[in-house]
């Protein structure tokens, strides 16, 4: 059986089995149990607990409980406690992160209108949207909101808004005809309307062919519940990093204990010290030290217009390789406005026209007369192609209220999607004018005069195909054009279609969507920093294209193509040929979800920038979902991971800018708390090599990964944006964080560290006592570690990058050293963390040795990384 576009309205209405009357009572409860209420079906969501249980699956966490618990057998109850607190507080941020980002089913259920107009039992009665049934005959008008999907049986100028879905900006004059196509795209089923559009204009009469989850509103809320969210590259690395970390820890422990039992130890002493070895090595504070320095940057991004959703989105904006943007409201103002008129024989800019020409003059009064848009109080009432020609009246100080007033209507042929045209008829200075405008195939053969500098004369052959070339280039580039004509006709003359003939020809008014002036910036920022814009858009191929030139996203034509050509692509097919497309038109919500996946497909991280609800599923299904703030669909900003407040694509690239320094930021802590860790292991080994007593109490290791560790890791974190970053290309998301390069700066600056500390240790042992030894390598660890601060905020050297250029590492040092000296010199504290009373002499030493790994390592760093 034909859809039901292909089919007359008569065909429909018998299909449906309803009449002109309505559905009867009995018919009604007939088809509610065979179709359901017209609502959206949620699935079935993920509990609040389940979430905050599913924090606990992460590899470091689970680490981190095992060596809480086997520090509490090892009678270790502080560093229980305290390991305990950093993962339920890390699991808490994780849920309230979680639970806000899945609403996006309730905001689709907003958008249907709580009210609908319907015939039942040869009665025209309100019902509340959820009763509509299949069959129902729904009467709409101006303002409506459309509460379902159906096929319009009568209409009369009416025009709907199918932005939301479709992307396209421009109302949809819709018609009654049957469409012989069967595979065409929502934007091109004229003869249908669909749940979430609303009327602009006009009125009519509509058969319902589906609601609730079979509306086209419906299946986007379907792919929205079945769109996955992938993980992002941080939290990828992360796990990646977790697994060979506990590897690493498992292997150095066991060499450890072995080592131990070789030389005589007794084996449970030999495994509790190989475990509080493991204990010691993690880097317990890493996890919440991620998730501060994330909602620091957090906050950072809102104040530059970019609210981040989730936070782990932050990180994964740094490793965006393509952006897949929509055009509508995105890259383009989603509003009409004029850009040329071709009046007297000349195209001339909209901003360029002369009130002291009278041709250029009646152009814009006829334009303001022959519509019926309106702006008050900036609020736009109408047709869009209309409202633009008010804005440009508007421009030229000419109020739309006012020129009706003075020249008052007196008749008028409304438009209709058949003659399309539109006629007023108009007293104009003691003459009766009929203004017609519209498309501008249908009005060439009804013109037969033209008016220009040299009055009104008969249009010539060469005048004609002047008119022709011109529409055609304005329409090559995406241009909608009106042409505006008019003549003379007889005081209460009667008007009909047959009066729309021996028209005086005008001018042309050529307009479009245009792009946001900072588009073409941000475009070339991506392109610079080696991120592939693309174009994905419900609009027409003409216009897209003509847009995408502009803005720099489309340098060869070959590189557009439409819906119906993605539909013959197999998934396969498309990978294979997304690299080399750049504009996608007339496409559907199942078309982005497929052109997103392509993309992750070939390993790109992916960023999808919308504000319709046809945009919902590709946002989650997208690394990263960037909605628009202002003119965005509450469905399209709970899908994204990111919001931007002012609608400016330019934010976009301040944001990836944000995230490559995040990156990079993390990293630097990650390196610095590891290569610290990897020190004080050194420092283990040695004495277990050589048989030297044990040279770290479990409370000084504990010290030093929660306190002295976590505020100088939390400042690197926060180091300044380097504008350096976006001349870099994306980072591979293959590449591990614990690579070769980066395991090897760990051991390096670990064994710096540990030379130091070693070197502390044996100056006392050489006193004979092992408390003072055990003090001294403390001591020197903890503060040769907070120095190392200042070594990790950077791979270039702090001289180069600025020493106090990060005030947040000066403030972390200097608490740190406050701490450890406290620890030092207060005798109740001397008890608590196991240390001795140091000499003048020995301190002398500690601060020596600290020093040592930050100058070697910053003379490396001025030689022979400053000018890489």
């Amino acid at each position: 059986m034909p859809d039901y576009h292909q089919q007359s309205s008569t065909e429909v209405m018998n299909q449906l089995n309803v009449t002109d009357q309505g559905l009867s009572d009995y018919d009604i409860e007939k088809r509610r149990d065979v179709y359901g209420y017209n609502e959206l079906v949620e699935g079935k969501r993920i509990s609040t607990f389940a979430v905050f249980m599913g924090q606990f699956k992460d590899l470091l966490v689970i680490i981190l409980m095992i060596a809480a618990f086997i520090s509490f057998l090892l009678g270790e109850v502080e560093s229980t406690i305290v390991i305990a607190i950093v993962v339920i507080l890390n699991a808490i941020l994780g849920t309230v992160q979680h639970v806000k980002a899945e609403q996006s089913l309730d905001n689709l259920k907003t958008l249907t209108s709580p009210i609908a107009k319907v015939m039942r039992n040869n009665q025209l009665v309100e019902i509340p949207s959820k009763d509509i049934v299949v069959g129902d005959l729904l009467y709409l008008e101006a303002g409506d909101y459309i509460s379902a999907d159906g096929r319009l049986v009568e209409g009369y100028n009416l025009q709907i808004n199918e932005s939301s879905l479709t992307g396209e900006s421009l109302a949809v004059a819709k018609m009654i005809t049957p469409i012989q196509e069967s595979h065409i795209t929502i934007g091109d089923k004229r003869n249908m309307v669909f749940s979430g559009s609303f009327v602009t204009t006009g009125r009519g009469i509509v058969a319902v062919t589906a609601i609730g989850m079979k509306t086209e509103i419906g299946k986007i809320a379907n792919l929205l519940d079945t769109a996955k969210e992938k993980k992002t590259p941080l939290q990828v690395s992360l796990d990646d990093f977790g697994e060979k970390l506990a590897l690493g820890i498992t292997i150095i422990c066991l060499g450890i204990f072995l080592i131990d039992l070789f030389r005589g130890r007794e084996l449970v002493e030999s495994f509790m010290f190989a475990v509080a070895l493991a204990v010691a090595a993690i880097p317990e504070a890493l996890s919440s030290i991620v998730t501060i320095v994330l909602a620091f940057g957090t906050q950072k991004m809102a104040k530059e217009n970019a609210i981040i959703r989730k936070l782990y989105a932050v990180e994964s904006l740094g490793s965006v390789s393509v952006i897949c943007s929509d055009k509508t409201g995105t890259l383009t103002e989603n509003k009409m406005a004029v850009q040329q008129v071709y009046v007297d024989q000349k195209v001339i800019p909209h901003d360029r026209l002369s009130i002291g020409n009278p041709i250029e003059k009646s152009l814009i009064i006829k334009s303001l007369l022959c519509s019926d848009a309106v702006e008050s109080d900036q609020k736009e009432i109408g047709n869009p192609t209309e409202i633009a020609l008010v804005k440009l009246g508007k421009h030229y100080y000419f109020d739309e209220l006012d020129v009706r007033e003075h020249y008052p209507r007196v008749a008028e042929i409304p438009f209709d999607s058949d003659r399309k045209l539109m006629s007023t008829v108009n007293q104009i200075n003691q003459q009766t004018i009929m203004i017609t405008k519209g498309a501008l195939d249908v009005l060439l053969p009804k013109i037969a005069k033209i008016e220009s500098s040299n009055g009104i004369q008969p249009i010539t052959i060469e005048q004609r195909r002047k008119i022709e070339e011109v529409n055609r280039d304005f329409s090559m580039n995406g241009l909608r054009v009106l042409a505006i004509t008019y003549k003379e006709v007889r005081k209460n003359q009667s008007i009909h279609a047959g009066v729309e003939r021996d028209l005086i020809f005008v001018g042309l008014v050529a307009m479009m969507d245009p792009p946001r002036k900072e588009s073409q910036a941000a475009v070339e920022s991506c392109i610079k920093a080696g991120i592939k814009p693309v174009m994905i858009t419900g609009d027409h191929k003409i216009t897209a294209t003509a847009i995408a030139k502009q803005i720099g996203i489309l340098n060869d034509p070959s590189e557009v193509i439409e819906g119906y050509e993605i539909e013959k692509l197999t998934d396969q097919e498309l990978q294979e040929k997304v690299q080399d497309i750049s504009v996608y038109a007339r496409v559907t919500p199942e078309h982005k979800i497929r052109i997103v996946k392509a993309w992750q497909e070939k390993g790109n991280v992916v960023a999808m920038t919308g504000d319709g609800v046809n945009d919902g599923p590709a946002l989650k299904q997208a690394d990263i979902g960037v909605a628009m703030g202002i003119t965005g669909t509450e469905v399209a900003k709970d899908a994204s991971s990111m919001i931007l407040t002012d609608d400016n694509f330019s934010t976009i690239v301040k944001a990836i800018s944000n995230g490559r320094s995040m990156y990079t930021n993390i990293k630097n802590a990650i390196l610095f708390l590891l290569s610290g860790n990897a020190g004080a292991i050194f420092v283990v080994l040695y004495a277990t090599v050589l048989g030297l007593p044990v040279p770290f109490a479990p409370v000084h290791l504990l010290f030093i990964n929660l306190l002295t560790d976590s505020l100088p890791a939390i400042a690197i974190g926060l180091e300044p944006h380097n504008k350096k970053t976006m001349k870099d290309k994306p980072r591979d998301i293959n590449t591990p964080l614990l690579n070769k390069r980066f395991t090897t700066q760990v051991i390096l600056e670990g064994i710096l560290i540990a030379i130091s500390t070693c070197v502390a240790f044996q100056i006392g042992l050489s006193t004979g006592d092992t408390l003072t030894a055990s003090t001294m390598a403390f001591t020197t660890l903890c503060l040769s570690r907070l120095i190392h601060g200042f070594n990790s905020r950077s791979r270039e050297s702090i001289f180069t990058i600025g020493v106090f250029s990060n005030k947040y590492t000066w403030l972390a040092f200097l608490i740190g050293v406050v701490l450890l000296h406290l620890v030092l010199f207060i005798p109740s504290l001397m008890g608590v963390f196991e240390v001795a009373t140091i000499s003048a002499a020995q301190l002398g030493f500690i601060y020596s040795l600290s020093i040592l790994p930050f100058i070697v390592n910053q003379w490396y760093k001025l030689l022979f990384v400053r000018n890489k």
